[in-house]
């Protein structure tokens, strides 16, 4: 008995070793040899690992800028500008500036533009909202306002303002990352140009239904009208599927189309709000203009003078 055990270990120790050796020589045979300068790249990236660059973390974006041929193509919305000089420092390369992004909340819906049809009771989540029915009003496009793209973003860069149910976004803390934007089922949510001094232009709706129900669903809602177009005179609006976009590349912030928008449904932020103008002086009532003097009464001739004069 003792011996059976015996034997059974030494053959079990000698396949063990076989193994290993086996495994070592197949190792060594298919070793990948993994570029030194991945680790260098990784090294100054911010380690969000949010996926905002379209790679899964920040080391796969490393090695993506390592074999690509150059950095066009990529970009790390955490890190910016400064992060890819950094990138392009340790691989030699260049690499061109890019203007900073933020993400806005394309949906005019608030609670008192866009009135209540029903009650949820299920689980606050817009994906599962999304999923069952059109949402509480009657715009099947608007925000949900269960706040995927809170719990999304990993910045603390969006809040949910209880007054309107809508997401504010902080434009300090967000990194352009993307996370809200995938998060949102509606699609509401867009990366776009910051613009100079944060400063931008967009039609705050996607609402793609005709003028009239659009209206009847949110009285910001954008009809479609097409007058914001006719008046940019750089060509930066077109109307398609009932709805305006604005092309932030061509928009050059004249704010003419905020100022012909029928509904409100054009946003402007960050601009100086305009100085009231002063008040025109009310003109002075004329001063009266004081009596001609009367001209004086001609003494009456006293008797001695007639008497001279005879």
């Amino acid at each position: 008995m003792t011996a059976t055990i015996i034997w059974t270990i030494a053959a079990i120790t000698v396949l063990g070793v076989l193994l290993a050796v086996v495994l070592y020589l197949v190792a060594t045979k298919f070793k990948v040899e993994e570029d030194p300068r991945i680790d260098e790249v990784e090294k100054v990236m911010p380690g969000a690992n949010c996926g905002g660059c379209g790679f899964a973390g920040c080391r796969a974006f490393a090695q993506s800028c390592v074999e690509a041929a150059d950095l066009d193509n990529n970009f790390c919305p955490v890190g910016g500008n400064e992060v890819m000089k950094k990138v392009a420092a340790v691989l030699g390369r260049e690499v061109k500036e890019k203007a900073p992004m933020v993400a806005v909340v394309r949906c005019n819906g608030t609670c008192s533009n866009r009135p209540l049809t029903n009650d949820y009771d299920g689980l606050k989540s817009c994906k599962v909202k999304a999923a069952l029915y059109s949402g509480d009003t009657g715009c099947f496009y608007g925000c949900l306002g269960c706040g995927d793209c809170v719990a999304a973003c990993q910045f603390g860069a969006i809040s949910m303002d209880p007054e309107t149910g809508l997401p504010v976004v902080d434009e300090e803390k967000c990194t352009a990352c993307g996370a809200c934007v995938k998060a949102c089922p509606k699609k509401i949510i867009e990366l776009r140009n910051k613009g100079p001094k944060g400063r931008r232009v967009f039609v705050s709706c996607v609402n793609m239904e005709k003028g009239a129900a659009a209206r009847k669903a949110c009285s910001a809602a954008c009809i479609g009208c097409g007058k914001c177009a006719k008046e940019c005179p750089f060509g930066a609006i077109t109307v398609e599927h009932n709805v305006a976009y604005i092309d932030f590349n061509k928009c050059k912030l004249c704010r003419k189309c905020v100022a012909v928008c029928p509904t409100g449904a054009i946003h402007d932020v960050n601009f100086p709000t305009p100085a009231p103008k002063p008040e025109k002086a009310a003109p002075k009532p004329a001063e009266e203009a004081a009596p001609a003097p009367k001209p004086a009464a001609a003494k009456a001739a006293s008797p001695e003078t007639v008497k001279k004069e005879e």
